[in-house]
């Protein structure tokens, strides 16, 4: 028999029969009740705690019912075997909190948001969404129930159709694969990768981590005027490329036709050993020139081209809905190893997009989209004209997407443009900070300003801000 000290606290919200049970498990798994230890009678251990017999019974039996104690006939309960945890379990304390400082701890609040992730909220049409979204509640009973991994038929169907006619994009509904973003997609499509990666430099850092998280290995080759170099790609080891050709991230340049046709002779050299990534980045944006047709659609259903996309642009980047189309040689082995997956995207969310786009609702929000950000994109060039004198500046990248790149002549460290972006108060990146081989030596001095979520009113003073930052940048550089 043992003599039990248990302190309980009758003014505490947990109940007394509570406090006894986690108490007397705490004293098993320290190994201060041994294995094999008679616990004290229920009437007697009430008494020395003046606590009720009810009170000590519940605390045993939930002792019992999770293997902590053993209940014997005429024997009472004694404690079970292998309760106490080995030495060294415990995980190590967490590290004091930092007493420095950071210095974005002591920068001025954003003023002017532009980062190249940025959407315009207000451009979203919620009244259309949450009509959609009311009648499905009324109408769909099928989304309380499991739907296909591969995503919604309905939705795979609107897509490939819209896909057919605004992106050239030759597929089945069967090829789609619906998934929480672009990311998830890509890691999903790695392990069935035949080798190596070629990626771009400057370009997307996410899709290079991706990857390389998923045991593909990465080449970073370098980007011209035409996109990604296709003399460096025949000189690498690389059996895959991810490109992104509509508009690459994040220069802004378009691949011409005869490079995309030069990318699929490269693939087709060695059929089902090399495959192309095309990330159709921002293809939905193209203010002032018709789009290019897919590399997807040059090569057709049975070509070596996967294509991504995502709705994080076109609509908002908290609609977590992105798409992949596979080519047909690697759907046999996609549904061999995912056959037993889940799906990531709710069927409310795969429904309602899917009648946005078959009601033809999306291709008028594109429209709208388009209109709205060419306007603000001009008013941000002609800022940037006035705020800047002609030979400080250069601008390219303006024909598509969200961003452009504004490179100034004679530029200070971009760590001090970095520094200053901070101290005015402007969130935006820097070309070098796509460099993925580190070197980033002809990528100094550009800005990479996004103008997605940027306030109409805002450009002119956004102008002016970015010539006050880039000033007090060049001037603190002169001081070092």
């Amino acid at each position: 028999m043992v003599h039990l000290t248990t302190a309980l606290d009758p003014a505490s919200a947990v109940p007394l029969y509570e406090q006894l049970y986690r108490s007397l498990a705490a004293e098993m798994r320290a190994g201060t009740l041994t294995a094999g230890t008679r616990m004290p009678g229920k009437r007697r251990l009430a008494a020395e705690l003046s606590v009720s017999v009810n009170t000590v019974d519940t605390a045993y039996q939930m002792l019992a019912a999770e293997g902590y104690l053993t209940a014997r006939e005429r024997s009472g309960f004694t404690v079970q075997e292998y309760l106490a945890l080995p030495q060294g379990v415990q995980p190590p304390a967490a590290p004091s909190a930092p007493t420095a400082v950071h210095p974005a701890d002591t920068a001025p609040p954003v003023q002017f948001d532009l980062s190249t992730r940025g959407v315009d909220p207000g451009l979203f049409p919620f009244r259309t969404w949450a009509r959609l979204q009311k009648e499905l509640l009324y109408s769909a009973p099928e989304l309380l129930t499991p739907g296909d991994a591969r995503g919604d038929a309905a939705l795979r169907q609107a897509l490939a159709g819209y896909l057919a006619e605004y992106r050239g994009v030759q597929c089945d509904p069967e090829q789609l694969v619906v998934g929480a973003g672009l990311e998830y997609l890509l890691g999903l499509l790695a392990p069935l990768l035949p080798g190596p990666a070629a990626v771009e430099t400057p370009g997307y850092p996410r899709a290079r981590q991706v990857l390389e998280n998923n045991g593909v290995p990465c080449r970073c080759l370098p980007v011209d005027a035409d996109g990604l170099s296709l003399t460096a790609l025949s000189s690498s080891d690389a059996a895959v490329c991810y490109v992104t050709p509509s508009h690459q991230f994040p220069t802004g340049v378009t691949m011409p036709a005869g490079r995309r046709a030069e990318l699929l002779h490269w693939a087709a050299r060695a059929p089902g050993q090399r495959y192309i990534i095309e990330d159709d980045y921002d293809s939905e944006f193209r203010f002032d020139t018709r789009p290019l047709p897919s590399l997807q659609g040059m090569a057709g259903a049975d070509g070596p081209v996967v294509y991504l996309s995502t709705c994080s642009r076109s609509l908002a980047p908290g609609i977590r809905i992105a798409y992949m189309v596979l080519p047909r040689q690697l759907l046999g082995a996609w549904q061999a190893k995912y056959r037993l997956y889940s799906g990531t995207v709710g069927r409310f969310e795969q429904q309602t997009l899917a009648r946005f786009i078959t009601g033809g609702y999306f291709t008028r929000h594109l429209a709208r989209e388009r209109t709205a950000y060419k306007a603000r994109r001009d008013a941000l060039v002609a800022a940037l004209r006035t705020s800047f004198a002609p030979e400080e500046l250069t601008l390219a990248g303006l024909h598509t997407g969200l961003h452009l790149l504004a490179q100034l002549k004679d530029p200070p460290p971009d760590a001090a443009l970095r520094a200053a972006a901070r101290q005015y108060g402007v969130r935006c990146s820097l070309l070098s900070d796509y460099d993925l081989t580190g070197t980033a030596h002809s990528a100094a001095g550009t800005l990479v300003l996004g103008y997605g979520s940027l306030p109409d009113a805002d450009c002119a003073a956004a102008g002016e801000r970015l010539k006050k930052l880039c000033t007090a940048a060049r001037e603190a550089s002169d001081t070092v």
